[in-house]
């Protein structure tokens, strides 16, 4: 049985659990990072070129996870940002694991509970110019049930008919349950994530 890196040697069920909560961490990046950064009006993502990362520390080494697959909606105006909107909402079972074979392990009820919330999703309240190709966004993020008000930095950056949508966001995993029980000891994994994402569109 593999671990999700290989700095770090754990028995075989702190494995299991380990790997499982980083799939639950990935849903947090996914909504987060997605939500604005989705499908803007007047342009297409171009998938390959996009990445949405999220970074945490399993035994105080960095891991990193992915997500595939989701569904939003955003309505970009530059000349004035502050009456853009958008919304995402991602699909728990389309997660993606480093270690694969606990993708399904994450969606049972003590991680992220799919059968009762199959879905997550961010829906903006404000979006403000924080200077040149930079943006300030709010919005209302629910995961497992539970929803927060979360705010992040993001950059847009024009280069011929390519958009590139850049950012990060810092959240915490205990907020959102995810890890119940004795996963709530932080010594396994950090409570802290880090969001990272970069998403390209054509106009």
């Amino acid at each position: 049985m593999k671990n999700l890196t290989q700095a770090v040697q754990l028995p075989a069920s702190k494995i299991f659990n380990t790997a499982s909560l980083a799939t639950s961490l990935l849903i947090a990046a996914a909504i987060g990072s997605v939500s604005t950064l989705s499908h803007a009006a007047n342009v297409q993502i171009d998938a390959p070129k996009s990445t949405v990362q999220v970074v945490f520390k399993q035994m105080n080494v960095p891991v990193q996870a992915q997500f595939k697959k989701f569904t939003a909606t955003i309505d970009y105006n530059s000349a004035k940002p502050e009456s853009s909107k958008a919304q995402v909402d991602i699909d728990a079972s389309s997660l993606n694991l480093p270690a694969p074979e606990y993708n399904a392990e994450v969606l049972k009820k003590e991680w992220f509970n799919a059968a009762q919330f199959p879905k997550a999703s961010f829906v903006s309240t404000s979006m403000k110019s924080a200077g040149s190709g930079k943006l300030d966004v709010t919005g209302n993020l629910t995961i497992k049930g539970k929803t927060v008000v979360a705010s992040f930095p993001l950059s847009i950056k024009t280069e011929g008919k390519s958009l590139t949508f850049e950012g990060s966001l810092p959240i915490k995993r205990l907020t959102f349950n995810i890890g119940e029980g004795e996963w709530k000891d932080t010594s396994m994994i950090a409570d802290e994530v880090m969001i990272k994402f970069k998403v390209v569109a054509n106009q």
